[in-house]
């Protein structure tokens, strides 16, 4: 019997290999124990098949650097937690397609606790109260997902997870439990400095409609984020816990460049100062905003509320808008 390996090249390109399978997994795969036995090749990368919850539980305890777990379509119901980080030149993968639904009936979809350098690519995480956390899980990589449907917010970076990417996802109908904490993609801890999520990029991503919280909340103690190239929609703006825009910076040094914003019930782009020395230094560029149907009290592209000669945010004249009240409320730079 051979097994698919599933390889990365060095451009992150997968490259599927055929070898021969080791006995102990042979004997796995006709006890159905195959997710645990996978771990028996020590130092050998692995493909894992899973079709079941139970197995996909198993495989995501037994899986370690270079191995791939691979989900059939179907529905896995439950709270699946990874616990093993992959390593920066052996990365852990979780693949499959959107038709590989994990779906929660209550906390968190898929939750990556200290499991640094894990890819998740392709699937659905739906239901429970949130998608995808990153817990202390440095250079995780959230490839095609589709998140919707969650009590909460969608995709979360949290307790300094650094150098994490969302990229090419869909993110919609989510903060169904009414309080405005619906945010699409959250990165760090509100009031809480010692969370460095560093560097997160949010690239290329669909979010909303009926995301109920700002499509993007970037909080104080992170730094170097990156929000490029995604198109949001603020339909599902509640006002509820002040979330009347898509994106609200109150980290440091955040670029948010070359995104497409429509429908919000005020603003397209904020920055705040929530902690002394925070929320300073984002550059906006390239993004075009339609603030048509706004109906609050600025209706400004970008809404600066905390500039000064020490905390700096520049807005490019690059930027457009459509409707509104105009561009922002600081001078443009060229």
């Amino acid at each position: 019997m051979y097994e698919d390996v599933l390889n990365l090249s060095r451009e992150g390109t997968p490259m599927r290999t055929r070898t021969p399978l080791p006995a102990l997994l042979v004997t796995a795969l006709a006890t159905g124990t195959f997710a645990l036995a996978s771990a028996g090749t020590a130092g050998a990368a692995t493909v894992i098949e899973v079709s079941t919850a139970a197995q996909l539980k198993s495989a995501l305890t037994a899986a370690g650097p270079g191995d791939t777990i691979h989900l059939a379509d179907g529905t896995y119901t439950g709270n699946f937690k990874a616990l093993v980080p992959g390593t920066a030149s052996a990365r852990i993968t979780l693949t499959g397609s959107a038709g590989a639904v994990l779906t929660a009936g209550g906390g968190y979809g898929l939750h990556l606790n200290g499991a640094s350098y894990w890819t998740v690519k392709g699937i659905t995480v739906t239901g429970g109260q949130k998608g995808i956390m990153a817990d202390g899980a440095n250079g995780v990589v959230i490839d095609s997902v589709t998140v919707h449907d969650l009590d909460m917010e969608g995709v979360h970076f949290r307790r300094s997870s650094s150098d994490g990417i969302i990229r090419n996802s869909r993110i919609y109908d989510t903060g169904h439990d009414g309080r405005g904490m619906g945010e699409g993609v959250y990165v760090g801890t509100a009031g809480d400095l010692s969370d460095r999520s560093d560097r997160v990029q949010i690239l290329d991503n669909t979010i909303g409609p009926g995301v109920g919280g700002e499509n993007v909340d970037i909080k104080e103690g992170t730094t170097g984020a990156r929000i490029v190239g995604n198109i949001f929609d603020g339909s599902g703006l509640t006002g509820a816990n002040y979330d009347d825009s898509w994106v609200d910076v109150k980290g440091n040094d955040v670029l948010v460049e070359g995104n497409r914003g429509s429908r919000t019930t005020n603003n397209g782009y904020e920055t705040h100062t929530q902690q002394s020395g925070w929320g300073c230094g984002t550059v906006f560029k390239d993004n075009v905003s339609d603030l048509s149907g706004s109906t609050g009290d600025k209706r400004l592209a970008v809404n600066v509320t905390n500039y000064s000669a020490s905390c700096p945010t520049t807005v490019r004249a690059s930027n457009t808008v459509t409707g509104g009240n105009g561009l922002t409320n600081i001078t443009v730079t060229p």
